[in-house]
């Protein structure tokens, strides 16, 4: 992976249909291209057009019913207007805004595009299809786009991906220097799919691309894909183990599935705001959530994020009361111990918004405070 890597944008690939078989549509860009698959070559496909080809679309008007029907757990939300925008835990495997559901690019027919569940399935099935035909090595990949955390603007990232190593482990190996190291593992995949779309995407309407001079990432198991007999199981094995990649049971290594942080490993499962709401009772994609309302995008008065708070600290308690000023919360409630246990949720509410509470002595009966609210950092 140290010389030169090309890529060559496939034109020509015709408006996808329900139906249509991918590998004929990209044979069809290949033509149109001039261009011959060589061994070692990635082909890169948008989403879009699997999911046009698989039919995975729906006509249903209501967006936030669409996307919760592809959503696996809710990570943050924020509300625009009268639009709610969640980033979830998409049934495709990544973590993405509104589940990958998207109304750009649909062609005449128009309605919502829905990303397949099992990506890494499909991108078998055009792996499988296009090396039989062309018989050669080749890796393939299902690319979408997303945002990142901590960085503006939005790239693309490998949904689905098979027959290369998705990732190149040099976890106890050295650098340039003859340092260890420990902590790096390059996302292959990833990074050749965001390269791909430099000559596609939505604005110049180009669906595909081959990415050449990644021979070494490629799999060695173009027998089996040609001829139908296995491979040397040991010998695939070994090359998977050495690219720091895990092996399933046939020897090639794992898919793009295999890229998203789960359990454990996932230390961002929730926003900032969202984990300390969820930790008062109001997880984000719940009715309580909503209840007490979902912050906005933009800017909003200290009012507005103040009364809030208010209700997401009085959420699960019936009998505290709460008096709303310009700048300051009277709490009550039926026992010291529940005035305490309301300031500290209140305290907590406030911080989502950027707000500090500082409650005064409480009333000499222990069951009201005044709660001063001051502006500490920035809102969401």
């Amino acid at each position: 992976m140290n010389g030169t890597v090309t890529l060559t944008p496939l034109h020509g690939i015709p408006e996808v249909c329900p139906g249509d078989d991918l590998a004929d549509l990209l044979d069809a860009g290949l033509r149109a291209s001039g261009l011959t698959l060589l061994d070692g070559d990635v082909v890169v496909v948008s989403s879009k057009v699997a999911s046009k080809a698989l039919g995975l679309v729906t006509d249903d008007v209501d967006r936030e019913r669409v996307v919760a029907g592809e959503t696996d757990r809710v990570v943050a939300e924020r509300r625009a207007g009268d639009r709610l925008t969640r980033i979830v835990k998409a049934k495709a495997g990544p973590v993405m805004a509104a589940a990958g559901v998207d109304g750009s690019n649909t062609g005449e027919r128009g309605g919502l595009l829905l990303l397949p569940h099992d990506p890494d399935q499909v991108c078998e099935q055009l792996h499988d299809a296009l090396t039989r035909r062309h018989g050669v090595r080749l890796g393939v990949v299902l690319s979408d786009t997303a945002g990142r955390p901590w960085r503006v603007g939005q790239v693309d990232f490998a949904l689905g991906a098979h027959g290369l190593h998705v990732l190149d482990d040099l976890r106890g190996g050295v650098d340039a220097d003859g340092r260890d190291l420990s902590v790096t593992a390059r996302a292959l995949a990833d990074e050749i799919a965001a390269a791909a779309d430099l000559v596609k995407g939505k604005v110049l309407g180009v669906p595909a691309a081959v990415v050449r001079g990644l021979t070494d990432v490629v799999v060695d198991d173009v027998a089996r894909e040609v001829t139908g007999e296995a491979p040397d199981g040991a010998a695939d094995e070994a090359a998977a183990e050495a690219a720091g990649a895990a092996t399933d049971r046939r020897g090639t290594p794992p898919g793009a599935r295999d890229l998203v942080r789960t359990g454990r490993d996932d230390w961002f499962g929730h926003g900032r705001v969202e984990a300390v709401r969820a930790a008062l009772g109001a997880p984000p994609g719940s009715d309580l959530a909503l209840e007490v309302g979902i912050p906005p995008v933009g800017p909003e008065t200290r009012a507005e994020a103040v009364a809030r708070a208010v209700r997401l600290a009085l959420a699960l308690d019936d009998e505290a009361t709460a008096d709303v000023g310009e700048a300051s919360v009277t709490l009550g409630a039926d026992s010291p111990y529940e005035l305490g246990r309301l300031v500290a949720r209140l305290q907590a509410a406030l911080w989502c918004d950027g707000l500090a509470g500082d409650p005064a002595v409480p009333a000499a009966d222990g069951c009201s405070v005044v709660v001063q609210v001051t502006q500490v950092g920035p809102v969401g």
